[in-house]
């Protein structure tokens, strides 16, 4: 304040990348990654056990999918809202959107892998 013995100082905090963000894309390049297991084991396994090896990791992708879906949708939450200047501001928008796609993606592709693997124990 000009004319007075006081200041005000306010500190520059720089942006921060969103914890929640990373964590979605992790979990779903993991489900992607457990979905192509669950693929394989489905078209290799070899009848009765290759569906119940299936089904396992398709439970396994299944819950890293959801669990990236959400992580993302709360990362973009806390990114999007607003912050007064002295506390931490979040990015890491493209992070949890890729989150969110590639949790999805591990999400259908688990389920396409089961139905396959069900396909090929009933032939």
């Amino acid at each position: 304040m000009p004319g007075t013995p006081f200041g005000v100082v306010h500190l520059d905090v720089p942006p921060v990348t969103s914890g929640l963000a990373v964590g979605s894309l992790v979990a779903g390049i993991t489900s992607i990654l457990v979905s192509i297991l669950v693929i394989c084991f489905g078209a290799v396994g070899g009848g009765a056990n290759g569906a119940w090896a299936a089904g396992a990791f398709a439970a396994l992708g299944s819950l890293t999918g959801a669990g990236a879906v959400v992580a993302g949708l709360l990362g973009l939450r806390q990114i999007r809202r607003p912050a007064p200047p002295p506390s931490v501001r979040f990015t890491g928008r493209g992070l949890a959107i890729a989150g969110v796609s590639c949790g999805g993606a591990g999400l259908l592709l688990c389920l396409l892998g089961v139905g396959l693997a069900l396909l090929l124990a009933l032939r």
